[in-house]
């Protein structure tokens, strides 16, 4: 028997997303809404906004849209309805977010200010389930020159290689640099492990002409600036 997918169009009008978003706009859509135009389709037994509600309570410990940047290829999978097709949708619309996150940040980047330098990484960084060393290298005149990661580690440490950062540091030829890492509990609040091993790059750094500009915890739609708090 020939499966029938219940498209969005199938609705009735006042349940569709399409032409609820023309008339009063896309935030009068719900979240399960907004994830029915992305699915387009449903299954023979569940409609499209029946799947995205599915999807969106999938994870009991990070419900809703929060939650889809948690979800790997093989999770996405597992949900009832979501195939190769529409998993790889959900995973592009995930880093496409992040991506337009950047984006929206980066005119206002500014790399001597803490809060900038944050909200650049803050979608990259604080749903990721290991924590992960950023460097990020600037020049003389603190102009971005590249970030690169130096290490991920377990879900609750990672190794802060400081003999690899200043290598890198010096083969790039920078001058200043910020490291950045994410903290996965959501709590940036350093631990003694971060602010001794910030003390040491600093240190190390100063007797090769490397300045540490910051060391930038990433928590949960949270930051800590190390130099804010008067620790650089």
């Amino acid at each position: 028997m020939m499966t029938k997918h219940l498209t969005v169009k199938e609705l009735p009008v006042s349940e569709r997303p399409y032409e609820k978003c023309e008339i009063y706009g896309p935030q009068s859509l719900s979240d399960a809404e907004l994830l029915a135009v992305i699915l387009r389709t449903g299954t023979r037994r569940l409609r499209a906004i029946d799947l995205a509600v599915n999807v969106l309570n999938y994870s009991s410990n990070n419900p809703g849209l929060k939650g889809l940047n948690y979800l790997s290829m093989k999770e996405l999978r597992q949900i009832n309805g979501i195939g190769r097709v529409k998993a790889i949708e959900l995973l592009c619309l995930t880093e496409l977010t992040k991506r337009m996150s950047k984006e929206i940040h980066k005119d206002s980047l500014k790399f001597i200010t803490p809060q900038s330098i944050a909200n650049y990484y803050m979608q990259d960084m604080r749903h990721l389930s290991r924590e992960q060393v950023l460097l990020v290298l600037l020049d003389s005149k603190n102009k971005y020159m590249k970030d690169i990661v130096m290490s991920s580690g377990t879900v609750n440490t990672s190794i802060m290689p400081i003999r690899e950062v200043l290598i890198q540091a010096l083969k790039e030829e920078a001058v200043n640099i910020i490291l950045v890492h994410n903290h996965p509990s959501g709590d940036p609040s350093p631990s003694s492990e971060d602010i001794r091993v910030t003390k040491r790059m600093l240190e190390a750094g100063n007797l090769i002409g490397i300045t540490l500009m910051d060391h930038i915890i990433i928590g949960d739609n949270r930051y800590i600036s190390l130099k804010e708090q008067g620790l650089i």
